[in-house]
């Protein structure tokens, strides 16, 4: 079988042995997963270069990766489902269903936060997958390097991509993604021949501004994995590097790793877990929602015995992009970089794609080999502003609504950015991003457990989820519609519609159809739409579900914020962060300020009256089964907290 030994390392009590509920404690298991795939085999079909990889003398690819399980002690008090996440940059993360608290430091201790996955029962297991996380002991990977692709097979043509932008002027930039803090430090990806003569570099002023080529006597690679740039890398700017890099990672192999350790938990007679699994549902947040979307996109949910991996997959805010997670020279944590992960199809069933005359749908390849699970999409407001969110439930041909698939169900949290905002009126996020706005501060995560929990019951008992809630062609419009009608808006700063992010369909080059691309990528003239929800008169997302401090409002949120000035960029969109625009207290600062939207002091008599406008809109979400009932009194707790730092400012 693929996943040929679980090597346990550790088996300890988990939380000192806290007890959960009635499910009770839980242990910890860490191990190192081998794992031995057919590269001829069908289930493997679509995995980049694994045909290339070295064989072992049994004609199978032979890889091993991290793996960390935490599994209840009284397995009859369980509810027999596996959540298999996809860890995030090598981090497992609860903090979106547990409530811990959101952070970037590398921390090897999984915090069980308020306890919520436990107490309900579930099984949780990660598998790690990318190659190019950082080697320390917090972070899990696959291997110390996946198998691959030998030199002599590499087609001389194919080049990598880096993008590089930073938020200060710095003389020197690694060779890796740049993301600031713990969430970066990713494995260099060092040059092949650090005097490369084809080696090329480029700058441009936003996102899809016109590049100037950077003579190639002006910078230079070091032997230690850095680029070096005379006069120094501009804060703000955007930089191109095409390469070739030393290694050559067969990076689908991280997906065959996450598909086999699920296959393995639920129906092998040695795991850890054996007849305690009946259902495995994939979840995966950000990078790793995309990853979801990819693996599906590649059909990859039947293993090798031909058994479904994913009964269900929860997969949230991935918009409508996939990701570097399988093709050659691909990096896993990059994002913005116009690439793999932003091409045609968007949409889950077929269509036509009049801006290259293509067709297709996401789910074409699962559909025909079978085994597709059910699935919810959860995205906030930043995935539409960023421009691909929309693209994933819209006709391309005709700008109406796609035909939603009867296994899927879609949701936008209404008025929320990328990441759960906090009670702080703060314009920097944690990992340094500075916006002109203060930062949403809407914390969706307990939409996100009820949609959870509906997919359980959905794919254990047949139960429908709520129907979908997400911008339909009545309560959507462009991001320049949207601005327009926010623009009266005192204090709130707007993107520079110029330096906008779009989606373009793109040219990767003849052999993209396996998986190499010659960048940078040939962009059509025109880009795809880029529609977003329309806004209501409190200055808040029309279309979506709204948490209850969003349909209770104390200020207007966007999923927009323009970049600050002080990190270069002024006015180009941040991705991922959103803007909250207080209301006026009272009726002579509205007034005074020229505001259009009533204050706070004229929509609620005091801060008693607004919580029991709160309470009973949570009681509405509960009703529609958006919102669980034992999380009324969460929701009300973060309603009051938003309400006091906006009246203490």
């Amino acid at each position: 079988m693929p996943l040929s030994r679980l090597e346990i390392l550790s088996r300890e009590p988990y939380e000192n042995g806290q007890a959960f509920g009635d499910v009770g404690p839980y242990e910890q298991i860490e191990a190192i997963a081998h794992y031995a795939v057919d590269p001829l085999h069908g289930a493997n079909e679509g995995v980049v270069d694994l045909d290339l990889a070295p064989r072992d003398d049994d004609g199978l690819v032979h890889f091993s990766g991290d793996v960390t399980i935490l599994r209840p002690l009284r397995p009859g008090q369980s509810n027999r489902a596996l959540l298999m996440q996809v860890p995030n940059r090598g981090k497992r993360v609860l903090a979106r269903f547990n409530q811990s608290p959101m952070t970037t430091e590398d921390s090897a201790h999984i915090d069980a936060g308020d306890g919520f996955l436990f107490e309900q029962g579930w099984t949780v297991a990660w598998a790690g997958w990318q190659w190019d996380v950082p080697r320390t002991p917090e972070r899990m990977r696959i291997g110390l390097m996946p198998p691959q692709v030998p030199l002599a097979a590499r087609l001389p043509a194919a080049r990598m991509q880096l993008r590089l932008q930073v938020s200060k002027d710095s003389d020197s930039l690694p060779l890796t993604d740049q993301h600031v803090g713990d969430l970066g430090r990713h494995v260099l990806i060092e040059a092949a021949d650090t005097n490369e003569p084809d080696a090329a570099l480029m700058v441009r002023d936003g996102s899809y501004g016109e590049a100037e080529v950077i003579d190639r006597a002006n910078w230079h690679f070091d032997a230690d994995g850095h680029i070096w740039l005379d006069g120094g890398f501009a804060a703000g700017r955007i930089y191109d590097l095409l390469y070739t890099p030393r290694d050559c990672p067969v990076v689908g192999t991280g997906m065959l790793a996450t598909r086999d350790l699920a296959s393995y938990l639920r129906y092998e007679d040695d795991a850890p877990t054996a007849d305690e699994v009946d259902l495995v549902v994939g979840e995966g947040q950000s990078q790793c929602g995309r990853f979801l979307r990819t693996y599906l996109y590649y059909g990859l949910n039947l293993d090798e015995a031909g058994r479904q991996a994913f009964d269900g997959m929860l997969a949230h805010i991935a918009g409508g992009r996939r990701g570097e997670f399988n093709h050659r020279y691909a990096q896993p944590s990059v994002q913005p970089t116009p690439s793999f992960g932003h091409q045609f199809p968007f949409a889950d069933l077929p269509q036509a794609d009049p801006l290259t005359d293509g067709a297709g749908g996401l789910f074409d390849r699962q559909s025909a080999k079978g085994g597709l699970p059910k699935i919810i999409y959860t995205d906030t407001s930043s995935e539409y502003w960023r421009g691909d969110a929309g693209l994933s439930h819209c006709d391309l041909s005709t700008g109406g609504d796609a035909e939603m698939p009867a296994n899927v169900r879609r949701y936008l949290f209404a008025s929320t950015q990328h990441g759960p905002g906090i009670a702080v009126l703060a314009r920097r996020t944690m990992f340094g991003s500075h916006g002109q706005n203060y930062l949403n501060m809407i914390d969706y995560r307990p939409l996100y457990r009820a949609a959870l929990m509906n997919l359980l019951i959905w794919v254990r008992d047949d139960v429908a989820p709520p129907g979908s809630s997400y911008p339909t062609k009545d309560r959507r419009g462009t991001r320049a519609d949207v601005m327009a009608a926010l623009s009266d808006t005192p204090g709130m700063a707007l993107p520079d519609g110029e330096a906008m992010t779009w989606i373009f369909p793109m040219d990767l080059g003849p052999d993209a159809g396996k998986g190499i691309g010659v960048f940078p990528a040939k962009l059509a003239a025109a880009p795809y739409p880029d529609w977003v929800s329309t806004v209501n008169e409190n200055g808040c997302e029309a279309a979506g579900i709204p948490m209850p401090d969003v349909a209770v409002p104390v200020a207007s949120h966007t999923g927009f914020n323009p970049r600050h000035g002080a990190t270069g960029g002024s006015g180009q969109l941040l991705e991922y962060v959103g803007s909250t625009i207080p209301f006026a207290k009272d009726k002579a600062g509205r007034e005074a300020a020229g505001d259009p939207r009533p204050s706070i002091g004229e929509r609620y008599s005091d801060r008693d009256d607004y919580l029991r406008q709160v309470e009973a809109a949570a009681a509405a979400l509960v009703s529609l089964r958006y919102l669980l009932n034992e999380d009324i009194p969460l929701c009300v707790g973060i309603a009051a907290a938003r309400y006091d730092a906006i009246l203490a400012q």
